[in-house]
């Protein structure tokens, strides 16, 4: 073998030719170095947000017997009980609207919120395994299951635009409000979430309280019937639950109907979502470091 040493000049001639090797930045671990970086974490691992949604609904409708129609079945059947029961059988006043539609438009953010709490408040105890054995911001996990919550949402809009034409409905401008609500709804579920799931890192019976207040929340809204038939005097008073501005705000764009102080319930609902969305990061960034250890 021929001499293998190098003078300086032949090294800087072979060294010039070579192609700049590619930039890659380290991740180094540090005390509190993941609050610098939280925002930019999140948008990093945006392949693994879209991963985990599409792996929930593919291991939820998988093996199920009707799949995905599952999303479309529940509110169906939901709207039909809630119509005989509400509209012809308690003849409460609907505004104008088709009682169907006006139910419908009540259990879509309803659905979507309660499925976006319960998903997200029940998915770090889920994905244990996960958290125990690579870094990745924690929060990409419970952002999963609202995506999952969106999607479920988006195919049921799709049942309430198949109905909207049976019944004469059609749309109009207020219809451009629709995603700005989806938006407000997903992330009120999102904040709740956050502060359940991260009671329930610490608390295991959180899990199984967490239905029944769901239930209770379920009837606490005006999910089958309009806010109107509220007394006016105790109207703001009942939207001080976020989810009533929210659900006359979602009738009002689709059906053009809405109580009155619509706007101020809406409002609320805004500052509703804000407050969850600000407690429930501060609650799930102080368990997120030991979540792996209470797991």
């Amino acid at each position: 073998m021929g001499n293998l040493d190098l003078t300086d000049t032949e090294f800087k001639s072979a060294t010039s030719q070579a192609p700049p090797p590619a930039h890659v930045e380290p991740l180094v671990l540090e005390p509190g170095g993941a609050d610098k970086r939280f925002w930019r974490d999140l948008w990093h691992y945006r392949d693994l947000l879209v991963f985990l949604a599409w792996r929930d609904i593919a291991v939820r409708y998988r093996q199920t017997l009707v799949g995905l129609a599952w999303a479309l079945l529940q509110p169906a059947l939901t709207m039909v009980l809630f119509t005989v029961v509400f509209g012809r059988i308690a003849h409460l006043d609907s505004g104008g609207a088709p009682y169907p539609l006006l139910v419908l438009a009540g259990l879509i953010p309803w659905h979507l919120f309660s499925t976006a709490l319960t998903g997200s408040g029940d998915s770090l105890v889920a994905n244990a395994g996960l958290i125990s054995k690579v870094y990745f911001p924690r929060m990409i996990i419970p952002m999963a299951a609202v995506a999952v919550a969106v999607v479920n949402a988006l195919v049921a809009l799709g049942l309430l635009a198949a109905l909207m034409p049976w019944y004469g409905v059609w749309p109009t401008w207020r219809l451009l409000a629709l995603p700005i609500l989806l938006l407000l709804t997903a992330l009120m579920g999102l904040g709740a979430g956050l502060v359940t799931a991260a009671l329930g890192v610490r608390y295991r019976d959180v899990r199984f309280v967490l239905p029944f207040v769901v239930q209770c929340g379920f009837f606490a809204a005006p999910v089958g019937y309009s806010a109107a038939v509220v007394p006016e005097r105790w109207r703001l008073v009942f939207a001080l639950n976020p989810m009533v501005g929210v659900m006359e705000g979602f009738r009002w764009s689709i059906l053009g109907t809405a109580s009155e102080k619509v706007e101020a319930m809406v409002a609320i609902s805004v500052l509703g979502s804000i407050l969850l969305l600000t407690l429930g990061r501060w609650a799930f960034r102080s368990v997120e470091r030991d979540a792996a250890d209470w797991l």
